[in-house]
């Protein structure tokens, strides 16, 4: 029974001088909060109703108090948030558009326009038409109009070299060029690695490697090759 009474006086005696520690204005919002709740308390009979006047108080004041405070309030910071957070969805709206947005009347017939009067035209070549008219409209879209125009995508071309026989007539006398890079363990530095592909035959020529590929010594790498290559 002593025991009990000596740490009851020592658990008393920690909370004031807790107490004594904390500044005025502390104490001011403590008690401003404590009497909320009891208004609170005293106006409603079961469980306590909040207005949105009692939620805008508390939520302005609990967040002044110690964290070791906040857990015993009327309202658990759970529901502060919660509160935080419908607000915030009540504010910020925007509106819910689902699906793709509608293509403007004055596009659409531009396109199919276009599509009529110059049937060696192919989606593609009108969407770089319709760039060059400011109009930003995506490849998939003037696909998607000429589709519902019924207008076909790819007419026929008698004397038009599609993309795919060009590339395969001309592979033999083509070059791609690239860097991959290497990450040296001795100098901790990242290596990069020029090289050229002949597309043809897909021989892999290495040009050089430099830990620093500027313009001028890409530029110079690749003057050497072509001579090297000569008339080939």
């Amino acid at each position: 029974m002593a025991l009990r009474l000596l740490y009851l006086i020592f658990a008393e005696l920690g909370s004031w001088l807790v107490l004594l520690g904390r500044s005025s204005a502390a104490k001011d919002v403590e008690s401003l909060v404590l009497r909320h709740e009891v208004a609170v308390l005293r106006r409603t009979h079961g469980r306590p109703q909040l207005n949105w006047a009692d939620r805008a108080v508390l939520a302005a004041l609990v967040r002044r108090l110690p964290r070791w405070l906040r857990e015993h309030r009327l309202v658990s910071p759970s529901t502060v948030l919660r509160w935080h957070r419908r607000l915030v969805a009540k504010k910020w709206t925007y509106p819910n558009w689902s699906g793709r947005p509608r293509v403007d009347e004055t596009v659409v017939a531009l396109i199919e326009r276009m599509a009529r009067e110059n049937t060696s035209w192919g989606y593609r070549r009108i969407h770089g038409e319709l760039l060059k008219l400011g109009h930003r409209t995506a490849v998939s879209t003037v696909r998607r109009v000429l589709k519902r125009l019924r207008i076909p995508l790819s007419p026929t071309r008698d004397t038009d070299t599609s993309w795919r026989q060009f590339l395969h007539a001309q592979a033999a006398s083509m070059l791609a060029c690239d860097f991959f890079h290497v990450d040296c363990a001795v100098t901790l530095k990242r290596v990069y690695v020029f090289f050229v592909m002949e597309v043809g035959t897909r021989y892999v020529h290495i040009l050089g490697a430099t830990t620093n590929p500027d313009a001028a010594w890409t530029t110079q790498q690749a003057r050497n090759f072509v001579m090297e290559l000569d008339d080939r």
